[in-house]
Formats: C-alpha cells, structure tokens, sequence
C-alpha cells in the first residue's frame, strides 16, 4: 500500500547502515527500551518521570513512589526482554506466549491473575466499546490467533495494529491489557525486521479515540494512520 511506501523506504536505508558499531547499537537499545517503558506505563497512569524511570531500571528506588509503580517498569523492561528473545528465537505468537508476556507484565503486581484470562466483566473506561463477556473470552483468543495467522500476508505496521486493537477489544485480562497489547504490536514489527512503536504519553487522547473507532466501527484507519505517522518518525 502506498501509505507504507516511505516506511519501507527508510526501512531500507536503515539496513543498508548495518552494521552499526556496537556501542551505537547498545546505548540506542538502552534508550528505545527506557522510552518505551516509560511512555507505556505512563499511557496507564504511572506516575514515574522519565528520568525516575531509568533510575529505576538502574536498580535505585525512587522515594515517594508505590512500590507498584517501581514493579510496573521492572516488569516492562523485563516483558520486553522476553518479547526480543521471542524475536531473537523466531517463536510463533500463540495463547501461551501472550499469557508468558502478560505474567511478566503483572508479577509482583497482581501474581493471581498475572498470565490468567479474566473471571470477570469489564469495561474499558471512557470507551463506547465493551468487551465480550469473560466466558467468552478463550474463544475470542483462539480467534484472534487465528485471525492474526490468517492476515499474515498484510504489510507489518499493518499486521501489528490489527493485532493490537483486537487483542485490546478483546480485553482478555483483569488489567495490563494496555502494556501488553503494545508488547504484541512491536513483537510483530521487530519480527519483520522494524523497530518497535512508541506511543507517547502526550498522544494518549487520540490513541484513545483510534482504538475506540476501531473497535465500534470496525474502522481500523485512524489506527493505521497513528502506526504509520510513528513508525516513520
């Protein structure tokens, strides 16, 4: 598709500098996985600034912090190890690796249901769209693995927002829905060979409004449009 052409595009001028020298690629990595976190969590009401959250990452409590807030980038950076590995090992989404990333997302935090579908109702605050009742929730994730398998012939970034707002639809679990949704979407991209997405905190409103209208109007483009506008950023 045309909209993906420029991605493409400096996807490939991208590669063509490979390979970077490895103190290039360590301290990009070190920033990609810091701003991730934070802006992840951050989407979710963490309120740990940036600069906490890579003190945090080195270990340093931050005084005046919940200890969930501490536990929630501990575990982030940790989920993304594990996604990266994933990538590194060439594994196939299934159930039980989204269940993997979600108990990495959730322990400490939350460890009865860390890596467990809901028992429960619920809805996504401020959204028109409910998710299905949680008994049918193992059924909406066979679903949706079978759907992403179906679609593996789309373009990545395309792929990858699918992903990501069918997994949120769904809502498969009590909380963290949020953080490992974007976990499964740049586990898509980074397979293909892109670097992952990161939604900023200060977009947090419009990233609303694309997963709502996706959801309620089965209409995916402002979702498309977001992952593309960051992608080439």
């Amino acid at each position: 598709m045309q909209r993906f052409s420029e991605i493409d595009q400096l996807k490939s001028q991208l590669d063509g500098l490979r390979p970077l020298p490895e103190h290039t690629v360590r301290s990009l990595h070190q920033q990609q996985v810091l701003e991730w976190t934070y802006h992840s969590n951050a989407i979710e009401g963490n309120t740990l600034t940036l600069k906490e959250t890579k003190v945090v990452l080195e270990g340093i409590t931050i005084g005046g912090k919940s200890m969930r807030e501490h536990f929630e980038v501990i575990n982030h950076k940790e989920a993304i190890d594990y996604v990266e590995a994933m990538v590194q090992n060439q594994n196939a989404l299934s159930e039980w690796q989204i269940k993997s990333i979600h108990q990495l997302v959730l322990k400490t935090i939350d460890s009865h249901n860390a890596g467990q579908y809901r028992q429960e109702n619920v809805v996504i605050a401020g959204a028109d769209h409910l998710p299905p009742n949680y008994f049918k929730v193992p059924e909406a994730m066979a679903d949706l693995i079978e759907q992403y398998q179906a679609n593996a012939n789309l373009h990545p970034v395309e792929l990858a927002a699918r992903l990501h707002v069918d997994f949120v639809g769904i809502h498969p679990f009590v909380d963290g829905n949020g953080r490992t949704s974007r976990l499964l979407m740049n586990f898509e991209l980074m397979r293909h060979g892109y670097l992952p997405i990161i939604i900023a905190v200060e977009q947090r409103l419009s990233y609303y409004q694309a997963l709502d209208t996706a959801h309620t109007e089965k209409n995916y483009d402002l979702m498309l449009r977001r992952n593309d506008e960051t992608n080439r950023r």
